[in-house]
């Protein structure tokens, strides 16, 4: 400012008037310094030092040169007035205070501002920049689809009329209410983004979006199965970054939205007329039906998800009302044990899931070759010890994940494709497979877990008389990523522990092979039967194995492995059975659900093989109506059931109709 600019003359001395020679507000009184600095032009000072008496300098104040200087200057033009106020630029402070120098200071030069006054270009960069990563942040938070196949440019460039419609509250609120509002409008966008994120996940994963009422309990099964895929110290490094990226959610679009909202109101004209623009861009827009590649330009993207959100959650209480009533009404709750399964006394049944095995397993071009060439040399082995098979199509209730779903569906004769609908069942007495087999009295259950760690109250639900978990296997050797034990120790710990000892009943089993389990790195290798032992041979085998994050890099290297992991698999049961059956065994097998969507493509099928094997001949002969592909490989054509229809299917073909005893007859 020109008052303060530095003369190049020594400036005279001047001895300061005395405090209280005249006051302060006399208007008529000779200009005083602290009276020149309000009417000066330029000059800024404190509110205060001009309405509080005594704020004139003190006696023994010597004047600075800038005061020497200014003062003929405002003597010359008492009647000067004030130049007009500029504008502030983006992020320098409006209010006068903050420039004024501090109370008792009148007419000082200006204190140093910092950095802003140093180096104003690159002050007015930082802040265009960080105004345009303001917009941006929430213009992605309006438009970011959950599906990850809609995660496409396009989707950005749009015109989101929830941006438009709080840019006018925004506008229209008083200044108290501003903050506040733009603040929870922050949040609520950083909330809605981490839904969609979920979202995203869910869809690659299990095939499905995140359900906000019963899905969170995943997120532990989540964290559980990275620590064991790539240890304890790689999942602590996920969970911090997911905490930090929730707290990001939670804090970025909200000062994202102040900043908007703060620069909206200095500039509330323009503001005004740009929204009043956009408004009716997105109307004409959305009544012409304009398009980018394929979207429509006029967006409400995010109130149609937060829309869709409460029809789910009001979906999903609905439901599990209406399933409550399902699972209590079942045709077999009545029959007694002495019609159930009746074509099948003194026979050894084994109910069998192989992990991910789906659809894509035999029919995709990449992993088909492998296990349609392990399928075929299986028919013929078995075939050659005396077996028959059968199998078709099964839809599980469930994709990618959440095997207990696929088994309980499978079993229950229920659809349940949610963990909600899998608690009420569980809760019940619905009459499941096993438990059929149970409420006959002619058989043993028993189960072998391999993928059970800790308690497992559900079992009870089953009608097994034991459940052999991980923890009851014996099992000495390395784990295979998820997988506890290998597959083929699994079956050589049920021989040994069932099947091979002396018993007064048949049994039927319950085995879940865990072998071909995501992230199907490092796998095992079939060996001897007479060398697995209590699994130590493994821990060599697993060292030389290749690792999760290796496999994970490209898509075919992981296509391939599980291809390998299904194979094993396969390989494993089809050996047992030649070793250790004979000819009352009768194997049921199939998959629990389609592998993950980075194995099986987008949009695959949620169909999965089904086999049925036995020695004895009308045990197949009571399923010729199935119309099943004669092999372990089911035919294109094979039909395709719901899993929930298999379990009234088979106790119809090995035991009789449902329904309650026959009263005796009258006499």
């Amino acid at each position: 400012m020109s008052h303060f600019t530095r003369s190049d003359q020594p400036p005279q001395e001047k001895q300061a008037p005395p405090t209280g020679d005249l006051p302060q507000n006399d208007p008529k009184g000779p200009p005083g310094r602290a009276l020149d600095a309000v009417a000066a032009p330029d000059a800024v000072v404190a509110r205060d030092a001009v309405a509080a008496p005594g704020a004139v300098a003190a006696p023994d104040t010597a004047p600075t040169a800038a005061e020497e200087e200014a003062a003929p200057e405002q003597k010359a033009a008492p009647e000067q007035k004030a130049a007009p106020e500029q504008k502030p630029a983006l992020d320098e402070p409006t209010d006068r205070e903050e420039a004024a120098p501090p109370e008792g200071t009148a007419g000082a030069a200006l204190p140093d501002r910092g950095w802003r006054d140093r180096h104003p270009v690159v002050a007015r960069a930082a802040a265009w920049t960080t105004t345009a990563l303001a917009a941006t942040l929430v213009l992605v938070t309006l438009l970011l689809p959950n599906d990850p196949n809609r995660l496409t440019p396009a989707e950005f460039v749009r015109i989101p009329v929830e941006g438009i419609a709080g840019a006018a509250l925004l506008l229209l609120l008083p200044q108290k209410a501003r903050r506040p509002a733009a603040v929870l409008a922050g949040v609520v966008l950083g909330l809605l983004t981490l839904l969609d994120l979920l979202d995203i996940g869910f869809v690659e994963v299990l095939g499905r979006g995140f359900n906000v009422v019963f899905d969170w309990v995943l997120l532990g099964d989540g964290a559980s199965f990275l620590q064991d895929s790539i240890g304890r110290t790689g999942t602590i490094g996920v969970e911090i970054a997911a905490v930090l990226l929730v707290l990001a959610l939670l804090v970025l679009p909200a000062l994202a939205v102040v900043r908007l909202s703060n620069l909206m109101a200095r500039h509330a004209t323009r503001a005004a007329g740009t929204t009043l623009v956009l408004g009716t861009a997105w109307v004409l827009s959305a009544a012409l039906g304009l398009q980018i590649a394929g979207a429509p330009l006029a967006s409400r993207s995010t109130s149609d998800l937060v829309q869709a959100r409460m029809d789910g959650v009001s979906a999903t209480l609905k439901d599990e009302r209406a399933f409550a009533k399902e699972a209590a009404s079942d045709p077999y709750h009545h029959t007694p044990g002495n019609r159930l399964l009746t074509a099948l006394r003194g026979k050894d049944v084994i109910f069998t899931f192989i992990e991910s095995y789906g659809r894509s397993a035999v029919q995709d071009r990449l992993m088909a070759p492998g296990v349609d060439a392990t399928l075929a040399k299986g028919t013929e082995r078995l075939r050659a010890a005396g077996y028959s098979a059968r199998s078709g199509w099964l839809t599980s209730a469930t994709y990618g994940g959440s095997s207990w779903l696929g088994h309980s569906t499978f079993l229950s004769g229920l659809w349940i494709d949610n963990q909600q609908r899998y608690r009420t069942v569980t809760a019940g007495d619905h009459l499941t497979l096993t438990s059929a087999f149970k409420r006959t009295g002619a058989w043993r259950t028993v189960g072998i877990m391999p993928g059970v760690t800790k308690s497992w109250p559900e079992g009870k639900f089953y009608g097994l008389d034991h459940i052999y978990d991980s923890r009851e296997l014996g099992y000495k050797g390395p784990k295979f990523s998820w997988s506890t034990m290998p597959d083929q120790y699994s079956l050589a710990a049920f021989e040994r522990l069932e099947h091979g000892k002396p018993h007064d009943k048949p049994l039927m089993s319950e085995i879940i092979l865990t072998s071909s389990h995501n992230p199907w790195a490092p796998l095992p290798k079939t060996i001897g039967w007479d060398k697995v032992g209590d699994g130590s041979v493994y821990n060599g085998i697993e060292k030389a194995g290749k690792r999760p994050v290796d496999v994970w890099q490209q898509t075919d290297k992981v296509r391939t492995e599980y291809g390998k992991s299904i194979q094993y698999s396969l390989n494993s049961l089809i050996s047992y059975v030649e070793k250790y059956g004979n000819k009352n065994t009768v194997l049921v097998f199939l998959g629990d659900h389609q592998p993950v969507a980075k194995v099986s493509g987008d949009h695959a099928s949620r169909d999965v093989p089904v086999a049925i094997v036995a020695h004895d001949p009308d045990v197949l002969k009571r399923i010729s109506d199935w119309h099943w592909t004669p092999s372990l490989n089911p035919g294109h054509k094979a039909p395709v059931w719901r899993m929930d229809t298999f379990r009234d299917r088979f106790l119809k073909a090995y035991g009789s109709h449902p329904g309650p005893a026959t009263p005796p007859a009258a006499h």
